[in-house]
């Protein structure tokens, strides 16, 4: 046989995949749903020929599955004969089926408004519509089409280009537990049976008629899962689930590819791709139930899994957000990074206390919810002013208030930067709406070594020890009230202009005569 003739063969098989199989399983499924829905009405005596139009529909499948395996056009037979004898066994099933179907029809419009009379529309409109698609055959071995798909061969087109080109010459032939299921495919048999099998398995259906208009679907709303011919006009079902796979957005829906071809490489080729499993036409009730269920609940434990993911990683955001709120940065790296024992000594750090003057007679005249009140929201603009001076705050015992600069980033300006948060602590009291015990409060600022660590297994707590914490807390003490009062070490270590004014040599037990100023 030569090449040519056998190209047009091959011609002749595309055209049967995508003009002839289409519509023959339609009527194979929609004889499968009227037997379906016959039982459920109670119709026994309909039974009978809808097993006849069953019996022919499959025979009418198996000649065209014929067809498409290569089984029914020998090469010793002519082109024009092999087109004939085509012809002539697939109009004898036909015939069966168009018969039987109008004698059903006719007893069914007897009965006002019968369930079943639209169905048989759909297998009569199909079987009509092979019978042009059968007479239309006699014209693949002659003719422009031929002469297109010869200049394909010429030009190494591939399968899908060439069921493309065929459908280009002939595009006017074939014009709760549920999930929210895309249909795609261009014959609209096909996508009303399947449809309407979905819906009465509880499923919410959208169709599309092409990979585009399917496009244009997902943009606009959310699936379960899509349901993607291969044979396609404008965009062939690889393709599309290439896009698909391709886009975040879309990447997380199951896709079945649904098909007439059975070859183990057009399988592999869609799995390949994306696809998360593959169905035959025509489709068996039972086999498409399991396998769209299936898949959906795949869907929904990974839809869960997803879903306690983010909860996961809510939750771990939050847990961060806290103990970043707690512990400073670096040592919330360091923890991260494996360090169990975490301890330093600093040589250069500027020690802070605040502590509210007769804050105990003050506790005394509020009730308990107002003095809390009252203290969160003073310590929470000190948390503030200590992020906008860039100083740690270290805790509040009671009703003081500690912090540090030099800690755990050394600061050459650390004395400078204490001091501007007391002083920025001072003056939003003084900006706070006048009470009868509006807070006033004493600081003490001292400047030396000091070592910091972290403390504490089921609360942690990043605290700083040594004599430079004790002055400090001492200065405060003795300080007086809405002043800041600093040591000579930290009047040393200042580096901008400030005004100070000396006011006495504290003699501290244990430690000595310290020289102090007031920051004015």
């Amino acid at each position: 046989m030569s090449i040519g003739n056998e190209f047009q063969r091959q011609a002749i098989a595309a055209h049967v995949a995508q003009r002839l199989a289409g519509p023959a399983r339609a009527i194979l499924g929609f004889q499968e749903l009227l037997v379906e829905q016959a039982r459920d009405l109670s119709l026994p005596d309909m039974q009978p020929d809808l097993e006849r139009i069953g019996t022919a529909a499959r025979q009418l499948n198996g000649l065209i599955d014929h067809l498409l395996d290569g089984t029914a056009c020998s090469e010793e037979v002519p082109l024009t004969e092999a087109e004939a004898r085509l012809r002539h066994d697939l109009r004898t099933p036909l015939n069966a089926i168009i018969g039987y179907s109008e004698m059903l029809l006719e007893d069914a419009r007897d009965v006002h408004e019968h369930p079943l009379t639209e169905d048989l529309g759909v297998i009569l409109a199909a079987a009509a519509e092979l019978l042009k698609q059968v007479d239309a055959i006699a014209g693949l071995s002659r003719g422009h089409a031929i002469e297109m798909l010869q200049s394909a061969e010429q030009s190494g087109i591939d399968a899908a280009g060439l069921e493309r080109l065929l459908f280009t010459t002939e595009r006017e032939a074939w014009t709760d537990q549920g999930g929210r299921i895309l249909v795609v495919d261009d014959v609209a048999s096909n996508r009303d049976l399947l449809s309407r099998r979905l819906r009465r398995e509880g499923h919410r259906v959208v169709t599309a008629e092409s990979g585009l208009s399917a496009l244009a679907r997902l943009a606009e709303d959310e699936f379960d899962l899509i349901l993607l011919d291969i044979l396609m006009p404008d965009m062939n079902g690889i393709e599309m689930l290439s896009r698909l796979k391709s886009e975040d957005r879309w990447r997380h829906v199951p896709v079945i590819m649904i098909s007439g071809l059975s070859e183990v490489a057009a399988v592999a080729k869609c799995i390949e791709a994306g696809a998360d499993d593959y169905l035959t036409k025509p489709f068996n009730p039972v086999l498409l139930r399991a396998r769209i269920n299936s898949t959906l609940e795949k869907k929904r434990w990974l839809d869960r899994e997803h879903h306690y993911l983010q909860q996961i990683e809510a939750e771990k955001r939050r847990g961060d957000t806290l103990i970043h709120a707690i512990l400073p940065d670096q040592i919330v790296s360091r923890l991260q990074d494996g360090e169990e024992i975490i301890a330093d000594r600093f040589e250069e750090v500027s020690i802070l206390f605040a502590d509210i003057v007769g804050f105990s007679a003050i506790a005394t005249r509020l009730p308990p919810s107002d003095l809390v009140s009252r203290l969160d929201g003073m310590f929470s603009r000190f948390d503030l002013l200590t992020e906008q001076h860039r100083v740690e705050k270290i805790k509040t015992i009671g009703d003081a208030y500690m912090a540090a600069c030099g800690i755990p980033e050394p600061a050459a300006d650390h004395a400078d930067r204490i001091v501007a948060l007391a002083k920025s602590m001072l003056q939003s009291l003084r900006d706070m709406p006048p009470e009868r015990d509006r807070f006033r409060v004493r600081i003490g600022i001292h400047s030396g070594p000091v070592v910091a660590g972290l403390i504490g297994r089921l609360r942690f707590v990043y605290d700083v020890w040594g004599e430079t914490v004790n002055i400090a807390s001492r200065l405060e003490s003795q300080g007086i009230a809405d002043g800041i009062q600093i040591s000579e070490a930290t009047r040393r270590s200042l580096r901008g202009q400030w005004t100070l004014e000396p006011r006495c040599a504290l003699d501290l037990r244990g430690i000595g005569t310290i020289e102090t100023y007031l920051v004015q």
